[in-house]
């Protein structure tokens, strides 16, 4: 069992759990808009692969243009979320994982894959130093703590980039916090309107909040 991988599809998703906010009632919205989320995905190449266990212990990935991240990166893969947690951490599954999508990066004749990282340790993001380890390299960094990792196959292709709204860090709005948000994380439904509004309120910002729904 522990070393059985499965991908979730249209028709195995409803039967199946996709590893985070699980046992979180709090979450429990954003839990099922996620799954929601992933059946309109599927359409596009989004791969959710995990061992089939009830832990933390997954990857996802798209076409980069097809990705929900501000980042060019032509014919890449990306990696959205990518985690082994607790107990399964240090038994390889992380390396199965990875390569499981290096494998349907070469099938499909991708330049490489591409991830989004913290330049220091970030909750809910994928540990930089380990994938590093894996050969990825850094291409570019912010000034507000991220990074953008590449792992080629295609040597001589163009290196990926953040787009041009991430590095100005504006955006059309100018009156207090915005914030834009789509469902590919189950936490982000509670969080954004209960934990962001209250901060928000205590801080004495306005806020708005745009749910992205369209690429």
């Amino acid at each position: 069992m522990e070393n059985n991988y499965i991908t979730l599809t249209k028709e195995n998703i409803d039967k199946e759990h996709i590893c985070c906010a699980f046992s979180d009632k709090k979450c429990r919205e954003g839990y099922e808009l996620k799954k929601a989320w992933l059946k309109k995905e599927f359409d596009n190449g989004y791969v959710f692969r995990r061992l089939d266990v009830h832990a933390k212990v997954f990857i996802e990935y798209v076409s980069a243009e097809k990705a929900w991240i501000p980042v060019s990166a032509p014919n890449y893969l990306m990696i959205n979320c990518f985690w082994v947690s607790g107990q399964y951490k240090g038994k390889g599954h992380a390396k199965t994982l990875l390569q499981s999508a290096i494998s349907d990066a070469r099938s499909q004749g991708k330049n490489g894959l591409v991830t989004v990282v913290g330049t220091k340790k970030f909750h809910f993001m994928s540990d930089t130093k380990w994938l590093l380890g894996q050969g990825f390299e850094e291409v570019e960094r912010l000034p507000n703590g991220f990074s953008l990792l590449v792992l080629k196959i295609n040597a001589t292709a163009h290196n990926p980039c953040f787009k041009e709204c991430v590095k100005s860090g504006e955006c059309p709005e100018k009156n207090g916090l915005v914030v834009y948000y789509t469902n590919r994380c189950p936490f982000t439904e509670f969080h954004v309107h209960n934990s962001l509004v209250d901060v928000a309120a205590e801080k004495g910002l306005p806020l708005k909040i745009i749910k992205l729904s369209l690429l």
